[in-house]
């Protein structure tokens, strides 16, 4: 483990490479797990603030589904997520032409309809974070789904915390990432040397 301000970051994050790889998993992460997407209270406050931003790009069974049952509920953990359909998709995923899911919140922002990029946890992904005491803990999620992403990362040999740049500085900043940047590069001499 490294310790890096407020956070305490998994070796996994450094040294395992990943790169998403959305022809072979076609979004299966926005279907596939026990409940929907982590959302901070933040997120749920702006969420709802760009609901009818984010509406027409999505599909008519997710927008009957939110209308019931809203966007956002606590799972069997106490945490916040987005609501899911019975079938297990995202509400705010739709398929494209492909027939690959992908989130309606992040098409509203690319198209400059919405303020919100998509929830930290998806954007962070397969980064998880928790709380140790008053640390954030940074670890590396590993899901048999993101196999092809494993490889596609090994490939190019592209680390996850660098393929995972924009959020991370989304998150923790650019000064941190700087940090983590140049204490992987350590990392990694020293275990050249080794």
């Amino acid at each position: 483990m490294i310790l890096l301000e407020n956070t305490i970051v998994s070796e996994d994050v450094l040294e395992r490479n990943f790169i998403c790889n959305l022809a072979a998993c076609k979004g299966a992460c926005c279907i596939e797990g026990d409940s929907g997407a982590p959302v901070s209270e933040e997120e749920v406050a702006i969420l709802a603030s760009e609901l009818e931003n984010i509406k027409p790009y999505l599909t008519p069974i997710s927008l009957a589904a939110i209308d019931k049952n809203n966007f956002w509920e606590k799972d069997t953990d106490g945490d916040l997520v987005t609501t899911c359909l019975p079938t297990g998709e995202c509400n705010f995923s739709f398929r494209d032409h492909l027939g690959y899911l992908k989130c309606g919140i992040e098409q509203a922002y690319i198209d400059g309809k919405s303020s919100i990029q998509k929830p930290l946890s998806c954007h962070l992904y397969p980064i998880r974070l928790s709380k140790v005491g008053n640390f954030d803990a940074v670890n590396y999620h590993q899901w048999d789904i993101c196999k092809p992403a494993c490889n596609l990362g090994d490939e190019n040999k592209l680390a996850v915390y660098k393929f995972l740049k924009e959020p991370l500085i989304r998150k923790f900043g650019e000064d941190w990432f700087n940090e983590l940047d140049s204490i992987a590069k350590q990392w990694n001499e020293e275990k050249k040397g080794k």
